[in-house]
């Protein structure tokens, strides 16, 4: 393996083979363990660490699933028995644009012998230090940019969307706090719904009338699985079913701990007497809209810690993808609406990553997320506990559907513009 000429023999002792063989084997695991950690699906994950790894010179399988990867190593022209198998145990990961790329460049830099593997390694282990205070209160604004611009959205009125907004930074907060401890952020969710729903009840009952439901989903939005979702059955429309299977269960799980959260809030305002206002007030002009999507792309990009250089392109890929959907909607339908939406940011991903030689996650990852059907699982699975069955049913299947439909445009863009990247 060729070294870089800041890689001066002083500074680091010469290897024998079997060592030299062991570091590239760590950076591999390293690697798989930070892609995982910052976001990327597993069958990206899988294509991503494999080509790596042959171009270090052994062949690697890699299995990865939600909480887990295994890696099992070999040499490239052997009898296909592993000379060594690893299980990495790791919760699931959330994007972080900004920390994917700089682990797709020192990937790049180790696969082309410009960066030691060493190096490399320590250089990934460097980016697993915790989010700087500046990160977690960037995340916090985040969640209040994202309830209040998603609530215009929805066409609700002023309050709604200022409500929205600051119940918002509540759970932003609740969300940072959670980092570091985990029983807390296992129950993060159901505390989130609870106290969304408690608070616009009781201004709702006391202050200002709103349009509950649209405030409660536009607060929860950010916590709501939609990628999630899409991406389980991304996974199992190729093949990868061990991941797809456990990352579908787990965003039912989220969604019931969502729910329960909203109809424990709604049976304690019941208790108290807290009735919310019977009307709401009338919508913002459609004008709004304009503002608060921009708001909305902002908001994303900073949810998905991304690098102020990217700004633009998260911007111009979250603004694109939802005006291709809205007119592609108001034309054909909502399906093909999401179909047309998935189809353009699947295949502009590619081409950027085609052309840039950087991760298509950064044009991919922000620009579905108003595409998702999140919000569309949460009303169906809250219609159908609180015994609305006509209309939960009908909800599920327009769930299933608009999941179909962004799938399929997904693929569709990868055959488009094949992904000469992994990532």
């Amino acid at each position: 393996m060729p070294v870089s000429a800041t890689d001066s023999p002083g500074t680091l002792a010469p290897l024998d083979d079997n060592e030299r063989r062991r570091v590239r084997i760590g950076f591999v695991i390293e690697l798989a363990r930070r892609l995982h950690q910052y976001g990327a699906a597993a069958p990206r994950l899988e294509q991503a660490v494999g080509n790596v790894a042959q171009q270090l010179g052994f062949a690697c399988d890699v299995l990865s699933t939600p909480t887990s990867i295994v890696l099992s190593f070999g040499a490239q022209d052997g009898d296909g028995i592993a000379d060594l198998t690893q299980v990495v145990r790791i919760a699931p990961g959330d994007v972080n644009l900004t920390r994917l790329c700089r682990v797709d460049e020192i990937a790049d830099q180790v696969a082309d012998g410009s960066l030691e593997p060493r190096r490399g390694m320590a250089q990934l282990r460097a980016l697993g230090r915790p989010l700087p205070r500046a990160a977690l209160w960037a995340t916090i604004v985040s969640y209040g940019l994202s309830a209040g611009s998603i609530a215009v959205l929805f066409r609700t009125s002023w309050p709604d969307a200022l409500v929205a907004g600051v119940i918002g930074l509540l759970i932003g907060a609740l969300v940072v706090a959670g980092y570091g401890r985990p029983r807390l952020s296992v129950a993060n969710d159901a505390i989130a719904a609870l106290v969304a729903t408690f608070i616009a009840t009781m201004v709702s009952a006391w202050l200002v009338p709103l349009a509950l439901k649209l405030v409660v989903l536009s607060a929860l939005i950010v916590l709501v699985p939609g990628m999630s979702l899409t991406n389980a059955v991304r996974e199992l429309t190729s093949q990868h079913l061990a991941s797809g299977v456990a990352r579908f269960a787990g965003a039912a799980a989220t969604i019931l701990k969502l729910t329960f959260g909203t109809i424990a809030a709604a049976q304690i305002c019941t208790v108290l007497h807290i009735v919310p206002a019977a009307h709401s007030l009338p919508p913002l002009p459609l004008w709004t809209q304009w503002p608060a999507l921009l708001v909305a792309a902002v908001a994303f990009a900073m949810l998905f810690q991304t690098a102020p250089r990217d700004y633009p392109l998260v911007l111009a890929a979250v603004i694109v993808g939802y005006l291709v959907t809205y007119w592609g909607g108001n034309a054909l339908g909502t399906p093909f609406g999401v179909f047309i939406g998935g189809l353009v940011l699947s295949a502009g991903s590619n081409l950027y990553a085609r052309t840039r030689h950087r991760p298509g996650a950064l044009v991919r990852e922000p620009g579905v997320l108003l595409l998702v059907p999140g919000s569309v699982g949460f009303r169906s699975v809250s219609d159908l506990l609180n015994n609305q069955i006509a209309s939960g049913s009908h909800i599920a299947v327009l769930l299933v559907t608009m999941l179909i439909s962004l799938v399929a445009g997904l693929l569709f863009g990868d055959l488009l513009v094949a992904p000469r990247r992994s990532l």
